[in-house]
């Protein structure tokens, strides 16, 4: 016994061993695959709108972003339904966020799923908007959440709610748009790649005369095809600082036949990246096949 006792004991302590370093190269693998995961930027997509379908169109944006360009994304809907205004399960997942784009139109979420957009939007980090979301709220006078009617205002540097006294509207849904690039800002990284001119079936939004908000950067025009009344050219998409020092990229574009053009699909995914602080991808991966149906909002 005393002769094998030291070989015993030698086996013993270099087992232990050989486990110890196992233990310390699985918790290094580990931490590697999770430093690895934070490094990719976190896209938060949050829809429900009556109209555009924005959560069937952005899904499609989501899995490109993880597909070809390294990023993580989720999408938040509204439930049980599209209808559905007061509840969007997931915000809590703003809290991870690196950034927020929004597909709203006139929500009445309650005060505790309100409170993680407000908090994300107080971090300062980047917004992004589509279309409706220049109304993305819309409680009753004197409710103790009605200021977040002014969210397009405060988050977007667009008007704040419907109608009202910034005469936001539109000129009719049998019109379209033709959408140019401002020629000041033809060299801008977010327009890489788009088309000095093209066509959308989104009717145009007026904005004019005072928003967007002084000192955003108006990138794309778009002029009324067929305007149910007289019509004035209005900035489409736009840039800027919102009032929490956060950057913002807005859209007034987003009809889910825009979703088709491959104009519109780079200027998403290349505003996208400008968001997040990341180069503007150069090459481009091809046209994304969307096709998802218009619907008459209720």
């Amino acid at each position: 016994m005393n002769v094998f006792f030291p070989a015993g004991k030698h086996f013993l302590q270099t087992f232990t061993l050989c486990i110890a370093i196992l233990c310390i190269l699985a918790v290094s693998t580990l931490s590697f695959a999770q430093t690895a995961k934070s490094k990719k930027p976190l896209v938060v997509f949050v829809t429900g709108d009556h109209e555009y379908s924005g959560e069937e169109t952005l899904p499609i944006i989501a899995a490109e972003l993880e597909r070809t360009y390294g990023m993580r994304t989720k999408v938040l809907k509204a439930n049980p339904d599209h209808n559905s205004e007061k509840n969007i399960p997931g915000l809590e997942i703003l809290k991870e966020a690196d950034l927020a784009v929004f597909y709203l139109r006139w929500r009445q979420l309650p005060k505790d799923q309100l409170a993680f957009i407000e908090d994300y939007l107080k971090t300062g980090k980047p917004v992004m908007g589509f279309r409706t979301t220049t109304h993305a709220f819309n409680f009753p006078k004197g409710h103790e959440s009605e200021k977040w009617n002014a969210f397009g205002e405060f988050a977007l540097n667009s008007p704040p709610g419907w109608g009202g006294k910034a005469a936001h509207t539109h000129y009719g849904h049998k019109s379209s748009t033709d959408v140019t690039v401002i020629p000041e800002q033809a060299k801008n990284p977010i327009l890489t790649g788009v088309d000095p001119s093209f066509h959308v079936r989104s009717w145009l939004y007026r904005v004019l005369p005072d928003y967007p908000t002084k000192g955003s950067t108006w990138l794309l025009m778009g002029k009324s095809v067929d305007p149910d009344k007289s019509a004035i050219e209005n900035p489409v998409a736009w840039t800027g600082t919102n009032s929490f020092g956060g950057k913002v990229f807005m859209t007034t574009m987003g009809h889910p036949e825009d979703f088709r053009i491959e104009s519109f699909q780079r200027l998403v995914i290349n505003a996208i990246h400008w968001e997040l602080g990341k180069k503007v991808p150069k090459s481009w991966k091809g046209k994304l096949d969307i096709q998802v149906p218009y619907r008459e909002a209720k």
